[in-house]
């Protein structure tokens, strides 16, 4: 009787937790890179939108791939949720004051993230020194290019460094208008189809952590939305797991590559769902690099912006 009891005030506490007006709308960014396959999943099959539906709630989706313009639409407003941001740019986004929360995890993509060097070229970190490198600021590569310099001897200021998105990164390395670029995934393999080599991965370099987010205020007006959207993410990864053959096709078919390809970086993304205390612990050490290089302003309780469900199997 006693562990009844417990049991249904434990059920009592969870609901309570969760309580809260649902939205008459949910936006969420679209990321399919690196390679990630609960996202794509998730809006192929319109899993959202039919978790949403008994509730009369509808679906926005937006494109932004920078994880630091997606902390800047939550700070404005337009954004509620982020299916896919990288670590660097949650840290950078809560020490500059605007708070962003992680609600899950989703990968831990090192092989996918690398600096690529112009066609022709074969490249070394330290040769890197006074050469022009384009790629996403306020992200993980931006982190990874600091923390390849520094593991060499270096600081940011020895490379000319040309904030741009992906794409454009892309672009003008192919083209050789710079001598290296920030890629991922798909861009990579793009990138040596066009004559480019690998400098680098960000493989024992940085800890790479793919999390989904949430502003602060959607967590706290609408929780009980947001852990609808986490159970979706997470039976995304099941069915994933479950049809994996049909999920990487599905990838093939967004980012426009080979399925031997997709297949490939959908191995090195090593998915995953809820975070541990080795997560958390690398989200410290992380900040603490970013603090130490000038890339964020000041430090923030880490355990603070992880949120309870983001931890729970």
């Amino acid at each position: 009787m006693k562990k009844l009891f417990a049991a249904a005030l434990m059920t009592a506490a969870v609901s309570a937790a969760f309580a809260g007006p649902m939205p008459e709308k949910v936006t969420m960014v679209y990321v399919k890179a690196p390679f990630n396959l609960q996202n794509m999943v998730m809006k192929e099959k319109g899993m959202l939108e039919k978790a949403f539906e008994k509730d009369g709630v509808k679906v926005e989706w937006k494109v932004i791939t920078s994880g630091a313009k997606q902390a800047q639409a939550m700070a404005a407003g337009s954004v509620d949720v982020s299916a896919v941001m990288n670590t660097a740019s949650l840290l950078m986004a809560n020490g500059a004051g605007n708070p962003v929360y992680v609600a899950s995890g989703v990968s831990h993509p090192a092989d996918t993230f690398a600096i690529i060097g112009k066609p022709g070229t074969k490249l070394t970190v330290a040769d890197l020194k006074g050469k022009k490198v384009a790629g996403p600021r306020g992200t993980v590569l931006h982190q990874l290019l600091v923390a390849a310099l520094v593991k060499n001897g270096m600081k940011a200021s020895d490379v000319e460094f040309l904030a741009m998105d992906i794409p454009a990164a892309m672009a003008a390395v192919t083209s050789g208008q710079v001598d290296a670029a920030l890629l991922a995934a798909s861009g990579i393999i793009k990138a040596q189809e066009a004559g480019c080599s690998v400098i680098t991965t960000a493989k024992d370099i940085v800890n790479v952590n793919l999390v989904m987010t949430a502003s602060k205020s959607f967590a706290e007006k609408h929780p009980e939305a947001l852990a609808t959207v986490v159970r979706v993410e997470r039976e995304a990864l099941e069915w994933i797991n479950a049809n994996w053959d049909e999920a990487v096709k599905i990838g093939a078919k967004e980012h426009g590559i080979s399925i031997a390809d997709a297949e490939k970086l959908a191995k090195w993304s090593n998915y995953y769902n809820a975070l541990t205390e080795a997560d958390v612990k690398g989200l410290e050490i992380d900040q603490q690099f970013l603090v130490e290089n000038g890339m964020m302003r000041q430090p923030v309780d880490v355990k603070s912006i992880v949120l309870p469900i983001a931890m729970q199997k």
